[in-house]
């Protein structure tokens, strides 16, 4: 997305980042995995192209994993979601959620926000079925 812009929909509270499991990969090192929802209202969007983004500071680096982008609907609405995999050198500090667009001034409505970090159980299913 030329010339993108980002909005700030919301601060991830430091317990949830906390309650990540880290788990170990063969790529990437060490991951935290978190289920991102994002149901935004953004009026006078309809069409536009826009993405969710994951950002994070890794000790000293500013981090940025996308997520999932779309094009509004007709009604300004539109939802993001995801599974974040964030590779962690040290530890996961000011996690944000942020909506990228290529116009300059969006308004942004956040009618909902989920973050959650994906349970042990469940993520090491995951790695194990990936590498099967």
């Amino acid at each position: 997305m030329p010339n993108a812009h980002d909005t700030l929909i919301g601060q991830v509270p430091a317990h949830l980042i906390q309650s990540a499991h880290l788990q170990l990969t063969d790529y990437d090192g060490r991951v935290a995995e978190f289920n991102v929802a994002a149901w935004l209202h953004l009026p006078g969007q309809a069409g536009s192209l826009v993405s969710l983004q994951v950002r994070y500071r890794d000790g000293e680096q500013i981090r940025s994993v996308n997520l999932d982008h779309a094009k509004v609907g007709a009604q300004d609405r539109i939802l993001l979601s995801g599974i974040a995999r964030l590779p962690v050198a040290q530890r996961i500090e000011d996690m944000q959620i942020r909506l990228r667009s290529a116009h300059l001034q969006v308004e942004v409505k956040v009618e909902e926000l989920f973050v959650q970090a994906v349970e042990a159980t469940i993520a090491q299913t995951l790695v194990g079925q990936a590498n099967a």
